[in-house]
């Protein structure tokens, strides 16, 4: 899969031996290089019907390319797959109207012998959900805690978090995008500095001071009050709001240096997190807090988290069960069995939908 931060290709290998025993074998990240993120970026803002397919092909072949890339790590024959899931790449996501992954699963499936699971969002988005989030069944029935309430926060491009009251307790789970996760934060560290991709250990926003008076501006965006379920996407919180970040800090501080404006983004993400939490989750009894995702490798916005949610045990998923950077990619290799075996795996208080549906297409090997 591709997340909405752009980092490049999760591929995790994953076996599977029934509907709670997972477990991860290897994993790989492939890196896109800057000019693939970049084309990315572009074809995602305004993109042509022409742009839009042959990146559906070109991502269909740099996913098959990190599945072989694994695979060859691991010392693994495609011939043993039973089945490649693959998410792809988002580029466009309307809650509840429409959500539109890309990376052609037959172009997969024929460079790789291999039948493909894709499609994860749409049949979520027919049944009148909003097609994400989708990893809180995996969250559940994999990741919870077993004997107390646990919240697990993923800090990709948009941040989320998924309330599990017990591992395999699927009728009590809550959960929704919080909003920007990484997207704004990142883009905000490009404008200032374009020979960045990220902010490196958190430094440049360690080194900032917040505007905090911004900052609740900004959390008055509606969908910061809005109830769950609902979900959000680089097209609110994404280039153009980071964009609109930075010239209001300059509007209220024309010399506002650039570590401030990283700051800012890194509080906003912060805060918002902080207040779905606070706002739509149990708030007795005992409970954690695991994180994972790009954010996790941030010091300062962890810290930032921890220092926030004072009530909460705030660890790193990686602390109680693998790479954090592998947990999506592990979700969704799980959600692509349960297409195979026929078996329901969106969760409708999650994302709104009219009941538990079947998710996934597969193209045959």
């Amino acid at each position: 899969m591709s997340g909405t931060s752009l980092d490049g290709v999760d591929a995790a290998l994953v076996e599977i031996a029934g509907p709670d025993s997972v477990s991860l074998r290897a994993f790989y990240t492939r890196p896109y290089t800057d000019e693939q993120r970049a084309a990315m970026r572009e074809a995602i803002r305004a993109g042509t019907p022409r742009d839009l397919a042959l990146l559906h092909v070109g991502l269909g072949h740099r996913l098959a390319d990190a599945a072989a890339e694994l695979l060859e790590r691991a010392g693994v024959a495609a011939t043993e797959l039973g089945f490649i899931a693959s998410h792809g790449q988002t580029v466009w996501h309307e809650p509840g109207r429409a959500s539109l992954q890309l990376g052609d699963p037959a172009t997969i499936a024929e460079r790789t012998g291999v039948r493909v699971v894709s499609d994860f969002r749409s049949r979520d988005v027919a049944a009148g959900g909003q097609g994400a989030p989708l990893v809180p069944l995996a969250d559940a029935v994999l990741f919870g805690h077993p004997e107390h309430g646990r919240a697990l926060l993923n800090l990709g491009g948009m941040a989320n978090v998924t309330w599990v009251p017990r591992r395999g307790d699927t009728d009590g789970v809550i959960a929704f995008d919080t909003g920007p996760g990484v997207a704004v934060l990142d883009a905000v560290t490009r404008l200032v500095d374009p020979a960045a991709t990220f902010d490196e250990g958190g430094e440049r926003a360690a080194r900032g001071a917040a505007d905090e008076g911004l900052v609740e501006e900004l959390l008055a965006d509606p969908y910061f009050a809005a109830p769950p379920p609902k979900s959000t996407g680089r097209e609110v919180f994404g280039d153009a709001y980071a964009a609109d970040l930075m010239s209001r800090m300059r509007q209220r501080r024309a010399d506002a240096p650039g570590d401030a404006c990283v700051a800012t983004a890194l509080q906003l993400t912060v805060r918002s997190v902080v207040a779905g939490i606070e706002r739509w989750l149990p708030a007795d009894g005992q409970r954690d807090l695991l994180v994972s995702g790009g954010g996790a490798r941030n010091p300062t916005l962890v810290a930032g988290l921890q220092a926030a949610l004072e009530r909460w045990p705030v660890r790193l998923f990686e602390e109680e069960f693998f790479d954090g950077d592998a947990k999506e990619a592990v979700a969704f290799a799980y959600l692509g069995w349960r297409a195979t075996q026929g078996l329901t795996s969106n969760v409708p208080s999650a994302t709104g939908a009219k009941g538990p549906r079947v998710l996934g297409s597969i193209t045959p090997a």
